[in-house]
């Protein structure tokens, strides 16, 4: 099935931090990747993101300000199932 891409914009890029606000219009994928970095994610939406993992499709119930982290070597596709816009910002730690 082919899907829209979701949109980054980076907002800083300097020798510690990589902050990146993604833009996904319902049904948009960022397309299938390994994080190369540890990295911390604030969503600035409310609702569903579906992961296709190598362990198969997980469903993430994410609210608005509720920040996570993950560790560098994380590899998925993330997709916005929602008929909504869905935005977050995404901060990679160098």
């Amino acid at each position: 099935m082919s899907r829209p891409r979701a949109v980054p914009t980076v907002q800083i890029d300097n020798d510690r931090v990589k902050v990146t606000e993604w833009r996904f219009a319902g049904g948009a994928e960022t397309g299938h990747h390994r994080h190369a970095l540890d990295y911390v994610i604030v969503p600035m939406t409310t609702g569903l993101l579906q992961l296709e993992t190598p362990e198969g499709v997980v469903e993430s119930a994410l609210k608005a300000g509720a920040s996570y982290a993950r560790l560098a070597g994380v590899e998925h596709n993330v997709i916005n199932p929602n008929e909504h816009e869905f935005v977050f910002i995404e901060i990679e730690l160098k």
